[in-house]
């Protein structure tokens, strides 16, 4: 009896999206907002913010896609994180995650923010929950228009991008030198 192996030979690609990948990253988000755990985007807004996202492609299909938003010159935000249940648990999500926070460094970003029900996959990669409002940039631009605003049931979450110490009690950066006089 012979036995048949099936190998996926082709491994999970990340780039950057493109305006051609905007119906392919909004019928991944589509088909993930029943979970309740994304906003929704139209085409049209992604395509336009297409080079802000990473996409995950494997097999010439998107199983992954997440963005980088700026928030303002000094935050960024990753949003629209989406992995296909099919490719959940093969580390898609934190490759993205690590893109985006090169980037967000490389772009001169201080801090890196996302917005979860469940905290520990962020948790994990090293963010820290903090209160909503140590991101009032998040909340001016999207969470005081938005329906659920004060009862989303989201954990804010912060990353700091350089070697300041980040104090999650008030949200803030701590500056280094006010860190080396105090002890």
């Amino acid at each position: 009896m012979s036995v048949r192996v099936l190998v996926d030979t082709e491994a999970p690609t990340l780039r950057v999206a493109t305006p051609a990948d905007a119906d392919a990253v909004h019928a991944l988000i589509a088909a993930h907002l029943d979970e309740g755990r994304l906003l929704p985007r139209t085409r049209t807004e992604i395509a336009g913010h297409a080079s802000r996202f990473v996409v995950i492609e494997r097999a010439r299909a998107l199983v992954g896609c997440a963005e980088l938003a700026p928030l303002s010159p000094s935050v960024a935000e990753i949003r629209s994180l989406v992995v296909d249940a099919g490719a959940r648990g093969q580390g898609v999500a934190s490759r993205m995650v690590r893109e985006l926070t090169r980037r967000a460094r490389y772009d001169g970003f201080d801090r890196l923010c996302a917005f979860a029900h469940d905290p520990a996959f962020f948790v994990r990669a090293g963010f820290s929950i903090v209160p909503h409002t140590s991101i009032q940039e998040k909340i001016v631009r999207d969470c005081a228009s938005c329906a659920l605003f004060m009862a989303c049931g989201q954990h804010a979450l912060v990353l700091p991008l350089y070697d300041s110490v980040f104090d999650a009690s008030t949200g803030g950066i701590v500056d280094d030198l006010a860190v080396a006089y105090a002890h």
